[in-house]
């Protein structure tokens, strides 16, 4: 099994992002979700994606340092 990098978890969080901007006004249109809800999980993802952005900038910054 391949390892998994906190990269990948960002690239990944990012596209379930995108997909979500994309498909959650559709499915509150519809009546199949909230809006409430539909913000929240958005929110959710977001601070998701935020995370392991700022892990890789660490990670970055942390392996330039010692480099240097």
């Amino acid at each position: 099994m391949s390892q998994v990098t906190d990269q990948d978890k960002f690239d990944c969080a990012r596209r379930e992002l995108n997909i979500r901007k994309r498909v959650y006004p559709h499915w509150v249109n519809n009546g199949r979700m909230k809006q409430a809800s539909a913000d929240r999980e958005i929110e959710i993802m977001q601070a998701i994606a935020d995370d392991y952005k700022a892990k890789i900038n660490e990670a970055s910054l942390f392996t330039r340092s010692e480099s240097a």
